[in-house]
């Protein structure tokens, strides 16, 4: 969800395939005919192996209509620019990313109201009242940290600067990745405002290794012990860390406070004047369905959007520990919808990136 730079799962063919062909095929009834259906989404779902969320969802959603998934992965922020870019010769039947980023999209006249089967079962503070989108996946915001390297997780926010952590820390770019935005949204909530959050990320700074723009790739550098922390979310590190042993989540507390997260759901929303609208509709109509949303935490190691579906699975039962006494706050979606351009610019300057 994090990434800067594209990664084709699979290849897109016929239309999609050929920038040369896109004008003649864009729209056309032959195009709308095709059983196929074409996600952009941000990373986290498919699994390095084959055995994530979308992996399974994908496989039954094919064998059950015949329409066949073609699959683009990216960055939160850029799929929403390639989306942008492609406006007058839509590609995307579906979009996926996260707050604030599926907001934005909205707000670029991107997505076509639909609410899909089962989102009258997804609370209201994880959908829009316009049913331009609607979460898939709850997911919370998070850190992680070498186990074998750590004792115990580190408690605070402060503690990443003792000088232990020099060239040991990393989080992913604000405003490019979610999960790298979500650092400046959690900062500026438990340090209790932009200046206060912006002065600690510039001492941060003295023992970060840098901007990274893939937020995915920071987890293996922390299992191996390059680094001893970084930013990630629930979601995507649990799952990883069934074959990353030295992998712990843990969420940092301002000093004398308390551990706090914030719902960062994966959001999916039909694209505007998308090439197989109907098939967009059917995937977004599958991916709430009830068994692919008992998927969610047994597969993909996450939290099921639909309120009346709770899982008793193992995995279920270990992110409920991991979640317990950590606080949950809801960010002002629409002020950091507004503002996210000015947020990232002042974290530009603090820190020089």
């Amino acid at each position: 969800m994090r990434k800067n730079h594209l990664k084709p799962i699979a290849a897109v063919t016929g239309c999609l395939a050929l920038a040369a062909t896109l004008s003649a095929c864009g729209g056309s009834s032959a195009a709308s005919d095709e059983k196929v259906v074409t996600v952009y989404s941000a990373d986290g779902l498919k699994g390095e192996n084959g055995d994530g969320w979308y992996d399974k969802v994908f496989k039954d959603f094919e064998k059950k209509t015949g329409i066949k998934v073609k699959y683009v992965e990216g960055g939160s922020g850029e799929m929403v620019q390639r989306a942008v870019r492609e406006k007058s010769n839509t590609q995307a039947d579906v979009l996926v990313t996260l707050p604030p980023f599926i907001q934005q999209a909205d707000s670029k006249g991107l997505l076509a109201a639909y609410a899909p089967a089962g989102s009258d079962k997804v609370d209201g503070a994880d959908k829009a009242a316009d049913s331009k989108w609607t979460s898939v996946v709850n997911n919370y915001f998070g850190f992680i940290y070498n186990k074998k390297e750590l004792k115990s997780a580190p408690a605070t926010w402060e503690e990443l600067l003792d000088g232990k952590f020099k060239n040991k820390i990393q989080y992913s770019t604000p405003g490019v990745a979610g999960d790298g935005t979500a650092v400046l949204i959690k900062a500026m909530h438990d340090f209790g405002g932009k200046e206060s959050a912006m002065a600690y990320l510039k001492k941060l700074q003295a023992n970060n290794v840098g901007p990274s723009a893939s937020t995915g790739k920071l987890a293996p550098k922390v299992d191996k012990g390059e680094l001893l922390a970084a930013n990630g979310d629930v979601q995507m590190n649990f799952a990883q860390s069934k074959d990353m042993p030295n992998l712990g989540i843990w969420f940092p507390a301002k000093q004398g406070g308390k551990s706090t997260t914030f719902a960062l759901p994966y959001a999916a929303g039909l694209v505007n004047k998308a090439p197989h609208t109907a098939n967009g509709k059917k995937l977004l109509d599958f991916m709430l369905s009830e068994q692919a949303q008992k998927d969610v935490s047994a597969v993909g190691g996450g939290f099921s959007a639909r309120k009346d579906v709770k899982g008793t699975d193992a995995n279920a039962i270990e992110l409920a520990k991991l979640m317990d006494g950590v606080e949950v706050f809801e960010p002002d979606w629409s002020d950091i919808g507004t503002n996210l351009d000015g947020y990232v610019g002042a974290w530009k300057s603090a820190t020089g990136s």
